[in-house]
């Protein structure tokens, strides 16, 4: 008799679940939670998460404040931080938004953080990562998101698993997708009472960075690809709001800097390792 051991039954579970969704017409909201949920638990698994009550507590405060004002469709939103020195952030279906340590360590004001999380709620509401799953073929999605996110695939396929650095097959977006995500982003900000001005200052800090840095932001620029026109397109659009409603909207808190200080003062995030 063929045993199945509970892991690796799990696992083709989750691969049956993958094809399924990848392969319908539409993929529902309740199943678009159900495979954040299933991916969030293997990322869980994975990744080197901050486990600290206070730095959970902020950045669950800061993304329900964005998700309050744009979020229609009433999806259970989680906010984690990764452990990890490697400047990235990612989504998932399902409302999952992850950012790394590194970046946060990187902000210089809330406003700039809370232009990364109004990005990457963008890609969640506009549904990107569901349109790229119904994109793929078949069952092939979930044998590629089986060995991006568990240890299963002991081969070439594992150069693609998730790591420290938050490297996701769902992070890697096409450019008219980030270009969206910056837009939703702009207002997603706005309505939340926060200054639109830290997205294209981030921009401009993560180009500095590459170019001091490239390796320590390589991560970043391979999920997320940025140009000079994103930043412009960005500042045009928070230039045509009346000034009126751009007035008096926050940039920093106490609260923020408070929160970076904590991480800042936690033991060295691990190094970054394929899983």
């Amino acid at each position: 008799m063929l045993l199945i051991s509970v892991r690796t039954l799990r696992h083709l579970t989750l691969v049956s679940l993958l094809a399924s969704f990848a392969t319908a017409c539409a993929i529902s909201q309740s199943q678009e939670a159900q495979l954040g949920a299933s991916t969030a638990a293997q990322i869980a698994a994975q990744l080197p998460l901050v486990q600290d009550a206070d730095v959970q507590s902020y950045i669950n405060t800061l993304g329900n404040k964005l998700t309050r004002v744009t979020d229609t469709r009433g999806v259970s939103w989680r906010f984690t931080v990764v452990n990890s020195k490697e400047i990235n952030a990612f989504a998932v279906p399902g409302g999952y938004i992850y950012v790394n340590r590194g970046l946060i360590e990187q902000a210089q004001d809330m406003s700039q953080l809370a232009g990364v999380l109004g990005h990457e709620i963008g890609h969640v509401t506009k549904r990107h990562t569901v349109e790229q799953m119904k994109q793929a073929q078949g069952a092939n999605v979930g044998v590629a998101l089986l060995c991006t996110l568990t240890s299963v695939c002991n081969n070439a396929a594992s150069a693609t698993a998730i790591n420290a650095g938050g490297t996701a097959l769902f992070a890697k977006f096409s450019r008219s997708d980030e270009v969206e995500a910056d837009a939703e982003g702009v207002k997603t900000v706005i309505k939340a009472g926060i200054s639109p001005n830290g997205i294209p200052a981030m921009f401009r800090l993560l180009l500095r960075q590459r170019e001091s840095n490239p390796n320590g932001i390589a991560t970043f620029f391979a999920t997320h690809p940025l140009e000079e026109s994103r930043i412009s397109a960005t500042e045009k659009q928070i230039a045509a709001y009346p000034s009126s409603q751009l007035r008096n909207l926050q940039t920093d808190t106490q609260a923020f800097q408070t929160f970076r200080r904590r991480l800042m003062a936690l033991p060295p995030a691990p190094a970054s390792k394929v899983q």
